[in-house]
């Protein structure tokens, strides 16, 4: 075993179709999304069954539409011991939304994972990692709501989404409504720039040894977890073409037929986990050594114009996910 692979990394999957991604919502709207093939079901299967052949464990962030269509899906997510993230309801941007139109969307995607499958919903993504300088005050109502973690801050430059200078590494943001844990999708530092290398359409452009090169660098060289990502129409080569520009089809489209077995290589390489496992492992290891996970201060950031905008929305939380809540905030639950 090479040192990097006893770093555990958090493998993760947003679970959605290939007609809900964001790249394709000028073009379709949610009324039509029924009128689509559905291979949500297939494709995530087969995720499952590569993850099942690795002895892998993971994150999926399952879009509630997706969760309320196809509800045997999320049990079988679960039932192979898997993690189930909140990946919004209707898969739209979070700086396109106001704070109470957030707090709806993520309220009806959480009741509707956790009434499939009687368990706490505690992580989330957002879509296309919409949480960018616009709409920080997302992590409030995060933490509010009783999250315990979120992986949606992408610490890049680009075209939907990114926040420039973010941390890279899995930290702990505190907030006025209480603390979440923050792991960034995995960056290559290139001089002062951050270079994308953690899943997607990235994983599927870089050749497969760059990417695992990029990667080991948080486990060897920075002895840090990475976070990876990827969707399940991204193993699905046959999936119907939708007429877009040319830099988008290139975007969702380029070497899907090569995915699976880039897959392979990866999981050869490094060990993967779940992304509250990772955490945990991470911030044991920390401990061991008499050292602290990085806490960052959003606190004054959100006591700005934005931030004053937040509507308090109190709620009584279940028991089990209070108590879950307050285990992460190392506080005891009344």
């Amino acid at each position: 075993m090479t040192a990097h692979s006893r770093i555990l990394n958090a493998f993760t999957v947003d679970v959605e179709d290939y007609y809900h991604v964001s790249a394709f919502a000028r073009k379709i709207h949610p009324t039509q999304w029924d009128h689509f093939p559905s291979r949500v079901v297939a494709n995530t299967h087969r995720i499952l069954d590569i993850l099942e052949r690795h002895s892998v464990q993971g994150t999926f962030f399952v879009l509630g539409w997706v969760a309320r269509k196809f509800p045997d899906l999320v049990r079988d997510i679960r039932r192979g011991g898997h993690e189930i993230g909140c990946h919004s309801f209707w898969h739209r941007l979070i700086y396109d939304l106001d704070p109470d139109e957030f707090r709806g969307d993520l309220r009806e995607s959480r009741d509707q994972l956790e009434q499939i499958t009687g368990e706490a919903v505690l992580s989330h993504r957002a879509p296309s990692f919409s949480i960018t300088e616009q709409s920080l005050w997302a992590l409030q109502i995060l933490a509010e709501e009783g999250f315990t973690i979120d992986s949606s801050i992408f610490p890049v430059r680009h075209d939907r989404y990114g926040l420039k200078g973010a941390e890279r590494f899995a930290h702990r943001i505190d907030t006025d409504r209480g603390g979440i844990w923050e792991f960034p999708p995995a960056v290559y530092r290139l001089w002062k720039w951050h270079l994308p290398v953690s899943g997607g359409g990235y994983f599927r452009l870089y050749p497969a040894r760059f990417s695992a090169f990029c990667l080991q660098q948080s486990n060897q060289g920075h002895h840090r977890p990475f976070v990876f990502y990827i969707h399940p129409w991204e193993v699905d080569p046959d999936q119907p073409r939708i007429a877009v520009r040319a830099a988008t089809r290139f975007r969702h489209y380029v070497n899907l037929s090569k995915t699976e077995q880039k897959l392979d290589v990866l999981f050869d390489r490094f060990a993967f986990g779940k992304l509250s496992d990772s955490l945990e492992e991470y911030e044991r290891g920390l401990q061991s050594l008499g050292q602290h996970v990085k806490r960052i201060d959003y606190r004054n950031v959100l006591r700005g114009p934005v931030g004053a905008q937040i509507p308090h929305r109190s709620r009584s939380l279940p028991a089990e996910r209070r108590e879950a809540a307050a285990v992460e905030r190392n506080e005891v639950p009344s």
